[in-house]
């Protein structure tokens, strides 16, 4: 650890529980939090298809229901809610581009609504899921005791979040740290799906990586990135040279915000960290090349620790943190 001491949401027993909502493309989910980071009353519904935006709530709703009837329900003091994004925590509204029927979507209103149907009024926080994975990495995973550091989701997409000082630091909007949408090849990088070109996003996600690797060439019967990992492991030299590509985005963007802000651990997590060292392997290799400033020469990359249930612990942590005790 550098920087000072790091500070997460404190363990006080008198600070009550959280209500966390994990909002995705496939799934909504729900737990009650406890203050040492303890899950009860889990629930989850599959994200509605076809509907509008009401219809999408109506499964937030279902989940709010679920937890108002735990007995644990009358400690409620807070909630917080991660979803893809993009959102803007200032309106509290979301926009995600796997769900479209939410353009701009006041989610908060909404589950505050949802919220004080069962009760009583229950203040609510909004962040973006790499945000709330890098608040459940400080908490209580690989990030903890590190005051300064970057968290990564590499998935579908490539998204992220910062600690610095030992504090999260979401943005005035609940996007900062995301990763994802750093420009890192400069060379007729291809366009993103922010319409920006060279993101790390267009290189590094699982999507990116499938993509790259079957314009090439590879035919495994697992048309995914995971196939392409099982390819790789295997010695096949495309899917080695797709992971590699990525890793190497990875780093660059990794070294340019560890850079910027004196990160000394980058924790990465996400369907695609699953693949483990074929992945995190060509980041650690190609990192030396872009992290070389001595401040940032001891650069860390671990795996994520909490697996799927960083979402709602996340969710839980950023409101602790951003809420009023």
């Amino acid at each position: 650890m550098r920087g000072g001491a790091a500070a997460g949401p404190a363990v006080d027993p008198a600070a009550g529980l959280t209500a966390a909502i994990d909002i995705g493309g496939t799934k909504i989910a729900g737990a009650l939090v406890h203050p040492d980071g303890t899950m009860t009353a889990t629930t989850r519904r599959p994200t509605p298809r076809g509907v509008d935006g009401d219809g999408v709530m109506a499964a937030v709703a279902e989940i709010v229901a679920d937890l108002a009837r735990d007995p644990g329900w009358a400690g409620v003091r807070r909630c917080g809610i991660g979803s893809a994004g993009p959102v803007d925590s200032a309106r509290g509204t979301v926009s995600p581009v796997n769900i479209t029927a939410w353009r701009d979507y006041p989610v908060v209103a909404r589950t505050e609504a949802a919220l004080a149907a069962h009760g009583r009024p229950v203040p609510t926080v909004l962040v973006g899921d790499g945000v709330a994975m890098t608040a459940a990495e400080h908490w209580l995973g690989a990030a903890r005791g590190h005051a300064n550091a970057l968290c990564m989701v590499v998935s579908t997409g490539v998204g992220g979040g910062l600690v610095l000082g030992g504090r999260l630091l979401p943005g005035p909007t609940g996007n900062a740290g995301h990763i994802g949408h750093i420009s890192v090849d400069f060379a007729g990088g291809e366009e993103c799906a922010c319409g920006g070109r060279g993101c790390v996003e267009a290189i590094a996600s699982g999507t990116a990586i499938a993509r790259w690797a079957r314009n090439r060439g590879w035919t495994g019967p697992d048309p995914t990135a995971a196939g392409v990992a099982t390819a790789a492991r295997a010695g096949d030299p495309v899917a080695l040279a797709a992971f590699d590509r990525a890793g190497r985005a990875l780093a660059a963007a990794i070294a340019a915000t560890a850079t910027l802000v004196e990160t000394d651990i980058a924790v990465i997590g996400g369907g695609v960290a699953t693949c483990g060292d074929t992945l995190l392997g060509p980041v650690r290799a190609h990192l030396p090349q872009y992290a070389t400033l001595g401040f940032v020469s001891g650069l860390r990359i671990v795996p994520a620790a909490l697996g799927t249930d960083a979402g709602l612990i996340g969710a839980a942590a950023a409101a602790l943190n951003l809420l009023p005790a």
